[in-house]
């Protein structure tokens, strides 16, 4: 997850892969100037209460979509008892609230983190200036929080423990990119250590990389895990993308990972809770979720002052005057891209989709171990596409040769996954019709030449079904004059509905010429 680095004072900000390819190759990469939202952070947490009831609770308040167009930037008092781990679990999961990306400031925590593995000399310190101004202000007194879980099937669906109560649980799986740190680790170790996991609940746990690995092998933190009946996994996205530890049909999952949407589990109908390490292995032991404050007293785990450095498994990429003998491989299951034209004059076609609001690109593009080998061929994953929505609807696509999608608000939130825009390219999508974009999702489109448009009116959306005939006339024409509303005709209705398609410049060209690679070779071409 790209966001983790805000933790170390890093602006890491998420993007898709043709756009990082673009830029790879000398282009430059565009993105909107974002609005930023000051988090002030007071006091100090309470035992047993974590990074993960931070960003919790910042997602309560703002929700999934409360941090589109937006910078999170934490500040305060508060940010100076937070370790670098604690930090990055927070920005991790700041990609939840839709937000372009989090930050801390880079400060004497940073440093002294940086120094545990070797990297001191690239620190320098990154703050707020004393004057600066914000968007919108929002105050957190970390002492008043308390253990939550983010509920299904959406990161900011919140209850508190109490709230929750003593539910039973089938399965607890810990790590991810969002909570297997160190630390993590060692606090999650330290609540099994003598003890078994309950008979009722499959406990699987994930270390975060092999430095994480490997020193709590030599200190005999994995023994007891392992002694505990927990199973270990690589480190890598595993459960949390589907990869394995798919949940018992309707079972209760609780998991440290930061995405909860309906099916990403590998089961469909999986109940998934998003807890804090802490929370996860007390109830592993109970068979219930478990505040972890009737732990009793917290041991006081602190970030190493030195981490076991070993880059053995580290490549370098070829040297510069060696790279034309470099040989890229393709086996048979890798496809061409899509195929491309530039934007016609008019678009008429049916609808072949509509849903609702908060649409994930797990809904577009599913992940999970039947799914993920198709990454590079993209005719064989199309035929999953929205297959959490409509089972039927790649086949329907395909045989209307072109349509429309319609959707509500905050489409294509979650992750940069471009495939959620190259498989419905390949279905034949000209257009994507919603209330509201997810930031990196809508630039996925524009990338693939699929149309972005936004009611003008969201009660519009009322005015349109699956199945109904539209049409955008002189499409291009009006896009090449700069007009940001254009009007849609359902023509099995006969209403006339204004949208919105607002792109600058740069964004107008790449979906005049059918996409980003097209506008790339146009743009090569003309050098």
């Amino acid at each position: 997850m790209t966001t983790t680095g805000g933790g170390i004072g890093m602006i890491a900000i998420g993007a898709g892969g043709l756009d990082v390819a673009v830029a790879m190759g000398g282009g430059a990469y565009y993105i909107t100037y974002p609005q930023i939202v000051k988090v002030n952070l007071t006091g100090k947490l309470s035992d047993w209460v974590s990074a993960k009831d931070v960003i919790l609770e910042v997602l309560r308040r703002m929700s999934v979509k409360g941090g589109v167009g937006k910078v999170i930037e934490y500040c305060g008092e508060g940010v100076k008892t937070l370790s670098v781990p604690e930090r990055a679990t927070i920005t991790n999961m700041g990609a939840e609230l839709g937000a372009t990306t989090s930050i801390f400031p880079s400060d004497e925590i940073t440093l002294s983190f940086l120094k545990a593995q070797d990297r001191a000399e690239v620190w320098t310190e990154l703050k707020a200036d004393d004057d600066a101004e914000y968007d919108e202000v929002i105050d957190i007194d970390l002492s008043a929080l308390v253990p939550m879980a983010a509920c299904p099937h959406s990161p900011d669906n919140i209850k508190t423990c109490e709230e929750l109560g003593e539910m039973k649980i089938d399965q607890v799986c810990i790590g991810s990119c969002t909570n297997s740190s160190y630390v993590d680790m060692m606090k999650v170790a330290h609540i099994l250590k003598g003890k078994t996991v309950h008979p009722d609940v499959s406990l699987a746990i994930a270390p975060g990389s092999k430095q994480v690995l490997n020193m709590i092998a030599e200190n005999g933190a994995l023994a007891d895990m392992i002694a505990a009946g927990a199973r270990i996994l690589e480190s890598a996205c595993g459960p949390c993308i589907g990869m394995g530890q798919a949940p018992n049909s309707k079972g209760i999952s609780l998991r440290t990972f930061n995405r909860n949407f309906l099916g990403r589990s590998g089961t469909k109908d999986g109940q998934i809770y998003l807890v804090s390490p802490e929370l996860a292995a007390a109830s592993a032991l109970t068979g219930v979720l478990t505040d972890p404050r009737t732990l009793g007293d917290m041991p006081k785990i602190s970030v190493p002052e030195h981490f076991k450095i070993n880059d053995n498994m580290v490549v370098p990429p070829a040297a510069e005057a060696d790279m034309d003998s470099v040989e890229v491989l393709r086996g048979p299951n890798i496809k061409p891209y899509p195929e491309t034209a530039p934007l016609v004059d008019s678009i008429s076609c049916q609808v072949s989709l509509k849903v609702g609001d908060n649409i994930t690109t797990d809904h577009i593009m599913p992940a999970g171990a039947k799914i993920l080998p198709l990454r590079s061929n993209i005719p064989a994953i199309s035929q999953h596409c929205f297959t959490v929505c409509d089972e039927d609807f790649p086949r329907r696509a395909k045989n209307m040769g072109k349509s429309i999608i319609v959707g509500g608000s905050n489409y294509g939130q979650g992750s940069s996954r471009e495939h959620a825009a190259l498989a419905p390219l390949y279905l034949g999508i000209k257009a994507v019709l919603v209330k509201s974009f997810a930031r990196i999702h809508r630039a996925n489109l524009i990338n693939a030449g699929i149309l972005p448009l936004t009611f003008v009116n969201e009660a519009d959306y009322d005015k349109i079904g699956q199945g109904d005939e539209i049409e955008i006339a002189n499409v291009r024409a009006d896009i090449e004059a700069d007009k940001t509303q254009l009007t849609v005709v359902n023509k099995s209705t006969g209403a006339e509905i204004p949208v919105l398609c607002e792109l600058t410049g740069r964004t107008k060209d790449i979906i005049l010429a059918g996409g980003l690679l097209d506008y790339t070779r146009e743009q090569l071409a003309k050098q």
